[in-house]
């Protein structure tokens, strides 16, 4: 009789138990609101007190003089080529080419950027980081594409109907009055039918952004790990005087 007893409170116990057990809380509604992050708002001593330092030190680096320009380089002062395109194609190729070199033990042919990814001019005077970061705020790096002849047909056939100063270096290009192709010459060699080539552009335009789609057709990427703005500021950092200028390496004849 004590035993049944004893299962009975058993079983009362765990029904007790049981019954008391909560349900896992169920999310029923989020609500929010903007709140504007404005000169408005207090700063919090506590919180100046630590950022400070290193504000001001990222604000030295930032301004501080990398080399000095002798007039202004704008993405739009050529028709076919610009200055501040030619000296970032010119700066792709100087400082891409040996890290290529060092791990593939083969030669850069030739660079190409957008002019839409230049988004501010290198004004004449002191140049700074912080231009740097203007011309450049994307975090794009500098990648290496191995192009079939065809596909750099495709790339040369995207510059001249785009007719815009797409950032080029290496590669001369010249057209008709008419916009037909006349000659192009790769490192001042005709181009060859019949071999790949080696063409330095930035991840975004390897992927086909603004419309490169002859990069997606590639034998091969290989990835420098460069920041193309840190190549720019690299190469400004060891280069006393900057000078712009617009050449001949895209040009239509007259």
């Amino acid at each position: 009789m004590n035993l049944k007893i004893q299962h009975f409170v058993i079983i009362i116990t765990l029904g007790v138990f049981i019954s008391c057990k909560q349900n896992p809380p169920t999310l029923i509604k989020i609500e929010g609101k903007q709140l504007p992050v404005t000169s408005k708002i207090s700063a919090v001593d506590s919180i100046e007190q630590f950022v400070t330092p290193y504000r001001n030190r990222i604000n030295e680096v930032l301004d501080s003089t990398l080399a000095y320009a002798t007039a202004t380089f704008s993405p739009k002062d050529g028709a076919l080529n610009s200055s501040a395109g030619n000296f970032m194609a010119d700066i792709v190729m100087s400082e891409a080419s040996p890290i290529f070199k060092n791990r593939t033990n083969k030669e850069i042919d030739f660079s190409i950027l957008n002019s839409g990814g230049i988004r501010a001019v290198i004004s004449k005077g002191d140049v700074t980081a912080r231009n740097m970061y203007q011309v450049m705020p994307f975090e794009n790096t500098i990648v290496v594409v191995e192009l079939t002849a065809k596909s750099v047909r495709d790339l040369i056939a995207y510059l001249i109907q785009s007719r815009q100063p797409h950032p080029i270096s290496g590669i001369q290009i010249m057209i008709d009055r008419d916009g037909s192709l006349t000659s192009v010459n790769i490192q001042g060699k005709p181009f060859d039918e019949d071999r790949t080539y080696f063409v330095a552009t930035s991840n975004y335009l390897a992927n086909g952004g603004d419309n490169m789609t002859f990069f997606t057709n590639n034998k091969g990427v290989t990835e420098t790990d460069y920041l193309l703005r840190n190549a720019m500021i690299d190469y400004i950092r060891k280069t006393d005087t900057i000078v712009p200028f617009v050449d001949d390496r895209f040009i239509q004849t007259k």
